[in-house]
């Protein structure tokens, strides 16, 4: 079994890329980190490091132990956090996933009335799609996760908000299409798009595309939104996306035109089923729990 010590010491090597600079980091001698890391090598029967004249680089095994120690010495502190919660000063750290939603600015305020209460509870976002979400949820690292329409799962508790959001396309401004309010799915025939992954596979997007007769050209997919405007901006396509995500006020480059008739996703709240909660997110389920009528 790797002690959760050795795994904070490779993880300060990789970092470091340098035995001297992580021994000094951890305030142990160089001899002694460049002994543990040979004893942990040798112990998982692999070779972890790529020990150069000038930096330390790690070997694909390396790369991969260096994702799972991560996960696993996160896990080690979320877990340590919630046995340090105290009774009377509810403390301790909030780990939540979420994809890029304008809507989910309502948390954000449930949020901000926590901490004004509650100072030394800290929250923890991770930002991406629905797979990776769910895999930090899968592997604990994850309290919840807030998800715009997923596939449901047996493994998890599901609850559809009142938070909503809307579809359109992302375009230059200098696109002839920017003369029109709205757009319809047939206005999309033959263009270069570039859609999120979530909604490539979506089995409702693909429906509305059958509908119009039009077979999607896509051109590229993206994970989130920034880089996609940045595709949309250079010119490589115009980007299917939600609204609100992108400020295209004055004169940034980029507008929105939302489609028409208006398609609208939810966004549902994920939880794994018979999932023990610290006291720091129970407080804050609750405080959802609470609000969500008014939101």
């Amino acid at each position: 079994m790797i002690e959760t010590r050795l795994l904070q010491y490779f993880l300060a090597v990789a970092e470091e890329q340098s035995f001297t600079k992580a021994a000094e980091y951890l305030h142990i001698s160089q001899p002694t980190l460049s002994k543990q890391m040979m004893d942990l090598e040798e112990n998982l029967g692999k070779q972890l490091l790529v020990r150069g004249k000038k930096k330390i680089t790690l070997t694909e095994e390396g790369t991969f132990l260096r994702g799972r120690a991560q996960e696993i010495i996160s896990l080690m502190d979320k877990t340590e956090s919630a046995f340090r919660e105290n009774e009377e000063n509810i403390s301790g750290d909030v780990y939540i996933g979420c994809g890029e939603y304008r809507s989910t600015f309502s948390i954000m305020q449930i949020i901000r009335s926590i901490q004004e209460e509650y100072p030394d509870i800290q929250f923890h976002f991770f930002s991406s799609n629905a797979d990776a979400i769910i895999e930090r949820l899968d592997k604990g690292l994850l309290d919840m996760g807030f998800l715009l329409e997923p596939e449901i799962s047996p493994r998890y508790d599901c609850r559809k908000l009142p938070l909503h959001e809307a579809w359109g396309v992302l375009m230059r401004k200098d696109s002839p299409l920017a003369d029109k309010k709205e757009l319809s799915f047939s206005d999309l025939a033959d263009l270069p798009l570039i859609m999120s992954n979530q909604s490539t596979n979506s089995g409702r997007m693909k429906t509305y595309f059958a509908n119009a007769m039009v077979k999607p050209h896509i051109v590229s997919t993206y994970n989130l939104i920034y880089n996609a405007g940045l595709m949309v901006e250079a010119g490589i396509g115009y980007a299917l996306c939600i609204d609100e995500l992108i400020n295209t006020a004055g004169s940034h480059p980029l507008t929105f035109r939302p489609l028409s008739p208006t398609l609208t996703s939810d966004v549902y709240l994920f939880t794994k089923k018979y999932q023990v909660f610290s006291k720091a997110a129970k407080l804050f389920l609750n405080r959802l729990e609470t609000t969500i009528g008014k939101l």
